[in-house]
């Protein structure tokens, strides 16, 4: 199955065009692509009905199930949930929580996994992984009944990746659960529940190379089964009486699946995860890092290169670099690398303000104050591209 990027979903602004805009969203591989396309003639209604194109689909749909479990290393027991983007699933997630749960989340997430959390315990972002695992190990010490604690795989500012497994243990150590945001891990990194010990993870089809609409979160089903459904209606109930009130919920997926489910993005995102799971990871990650030491390299030659900071310290990183050029606006640089040279990266908070403002110094709860200038990449992306995008910035910094 190949993993050529789908060229139609790139050529945004023509043929040249340069996206290096990943950590937003990944452009669609062939193999979704061809998995909707094949699709597209017999698909129907997924679990309600007894015809060829329902019965097709519904098999399809629960393959796909299946496959993305593997792809995440599930275990027995383990549910995989389909729902919209990793927001969406990190909400269920939250609505799900026994009463009184109390919630662990640092302040350097990504605000899909700092905002939907009740009673949020929010710590200071770490300097260095093992700042993390003491920080989450003194705040756990303290605390008493359900406790869950919220951590991304990997940064979607920095690309610096989290030290989920060690988060893991020290959140078992002292009784609590953990929920890792694999939404910018997944792409770059295999991830499987078993060997990371994370209780749950959620995921987007979008920044895994699937068209928009899609997501998962899976994880463990006791939690689950006992929370009210996500979305009441058709598909989420088994049997309603002539009462209000009169309701009996299924169990498992289906819980949280109410109304007509995705199953284009629930296929195309399974076609993902089959054709990585075939891949060389270990040589797409290589080449991964070859292109973040020419993009680091790059930048020394830059004019003022000296004042080009590079945020993140950590070692362990994927293909996203945040950059600040002092004296240049961010936006105004994205605006014109995308107006004069067709190449597209992303400036601002990211979506992850709290974290971006202490990385620059900024203060305030205001809107995007300057913030910084990001660079993604991953499958797709070539050696040329860095060299155009590093060329641009000579140009335009010059």
């Amino acid at each position: 199955m190949s993993l050529a990027v789908h060229t139609a979903d790139l050529d945004v602004i023509g043929s040249g065009f340069v996206h290096l805009d990943y950590a937003a969203t990944a452009p669609c591989v062939r193999a979704a692509a061809d998995a909707v396309n094949g699709l597209l003639p017999s698909y129907g209604s997924v679990h309600r009905g007894t015809g060829p194109r329902s019965q097709t689909s519904t098999l399809e749909y629960e393959r796909s199930r299946a496959v993305i479990a593997d792809f995440l290393g599930c275990r027995p027991g383990d549910q995989v949930v389909f729902t919209r983007n990793t927001t969406d699933a990190l909400n269920l997630l939250a609505r799900s929580l026994p009463a009184g749960t109390t919630t662990v989340v640092f302040d350097g997430e990504h605000h899909a996994n700092l905002l939907p959390w009740p009673n949020p315990v929010r710590l200071p972002a770490p300097a260095s992984p093992e700042e993390a695992i003491a920080a989450a190990g003194q705040a756990l010490a303290g605390l008493r009944g359900p406790v869950l604690l919220a951590v991304t795989g990997a940064s979607n500012v920095t690309g610096e990746v989290w030290p989920v497994h060690e988060l893991a243990e020290v959140a078992h150590a002292h009784g609590a659960r953990i929920v890792v945001d694999a939404a910018q891990l997944a792409p770059h990194r295999p991830i499987d529940l078993r060997e990371i010990g994370a209780d749950y993870v959620a995921l987007s089809g979008h920044k895994l190379y699937a068209p928009f609409g899609a997501g998962v979160l899976a994880g463990r089903a006791d939690w689950l089964d006992a929370a009210p459904p996500y979305l009441a209606g058709g598909g989420a109930s088994a049997a309603v009486g002539d009462t209000i009130g009169d309701v009996r919920w299924q169990t498992g997926p289906a819980r949280h699946e109410g109304g007509t489910p995705n199953l284009l993005g629930a296929v195309s995102l399974a076609a993902v995860c089959s054709a990585l799971a075939e891949s060389d990871r270990g040589e797409l990650h290589e080449r991964e890092q070859q292109l973040l030491a020419q993009l680091r390299d790059g930048l020394g030659d830059v004019p003022g290169a000296d004042e080009v900071s590079i945020f993140g310290p950590w070692s362990e990183r994927v293909g996203i670099v945040a950059i600040a050029v002092p004296g240049h606006d961010p936006a105004a640089v994205a605006t014109r690398l995308a107006d004069d040279f067709g190449i597209g990266v992303r400036a601002g908070l990211f979506c992850a303000h709290p974290l971006v403002r202490r990385l620059t110094g900024a203060t305030g709860n205001g809107g995007c104050e300057g913030g910084l200038l990001r660079v993604s990449f991953g499958l797709g992306t070539t050696p040329a591209d860095i060299d155009a995008l590093l060329a641009a910035l000579r140009a335009l910094l010059r």
